[in-house]
């Protein structure tokens, strides 16, 4: 009874082995080497030269298409200054000003935007001149691990510009009269910067500091 059971089970084995043979010759071999190396088959990024106008200095470069203003910003052009946090437009941290206007580097490509005049916080001031917004931030405490703080900066001085302009927002009481520079104004339009530290009430103050000095 034994004996047939270890004939049986070693046909088995055998008729197995015999399978993945026949399966192993029919695969070609380029389509082996194919598998071994992935990367072999990836085709080369495309690439483009571009110049972008970032701190009042011109820079050319040949990107990657698919490189977002914040790492051509961080990666390429050593800017450190602009943070990555959430890397999906949600966080504030990646703000910086592009031809005036405030936008998050993170959901921007590079190429597009090519020869417009980019401002990152390293561009507003130095330490030895300081930005009146950054010198209110520091006068006011508007920052604790101060990781956010260059995009809350940068978005503080792109909300006053906005307000002078008359551009309302939700909290704007009547859309067709000049909005006011109020608690609620601020708040509203610094609401796509997150401070994970809380310090809030202190970047309101800064920024009412240097609205009633510029006003």
């Amino acid at each position: 009874m034994h004996d047939t059971e270890d004939i049986n089970v070693a046909r088995r084995h055998l008729l197995i082995s015999g399978a993945l043979s026949a399966t192993a010759l029919t695969i070609p071999l380029s389509s082996l080497h194919a598998q071994d190396d992935p990367v072999a088959q990836t085709p080369a990024p495309a690439t483009s030269r571009l110049t972008l106008h970032v701190n009042g200095e011109t820079h050319e470069l040949e990107l990657d298409t698919r490189t977002t203003l914040l790492d051509a910003l961080r990666e390429h052009l050593h800017l450190t200054g602009t943070k990555k946090g959430c890397d999906h437009g949600q966080c504030g941290a990646c703000t910086v000003i592009v031809d005036g206007q405030r936008i998050n580097s993170c959901l921007t490509l590079a190429v597009m935007n090519e020869g417009m005049e980019i401002t990152t916080i390293e561009g507003l001031g130095n330490k030895d001149q300081l930005h009146v917004m950054q010198a209110a931030f520091i006068r006011h405490d508007g920052y604790q691990c101060g990781y956010c703080t260059p995009g809350q900066i940068c978005s503080a001085v792109s909300v006053l510009k906005e307000i002078r302009e008359n551009i309302p927002s939700l909290a704007t009481a009547e859309l067709t009269a000049a909005p006011q520079v109020s608690v609620d104004e601020i708040r509203e339009r610094m609401s796509g910067n997150i401070c994970r530290c809380g310090a809030y009430s202190n970047i309101v103050d800064a920024i009412l500091e240097v609205a009633g000095k510029t006003s």
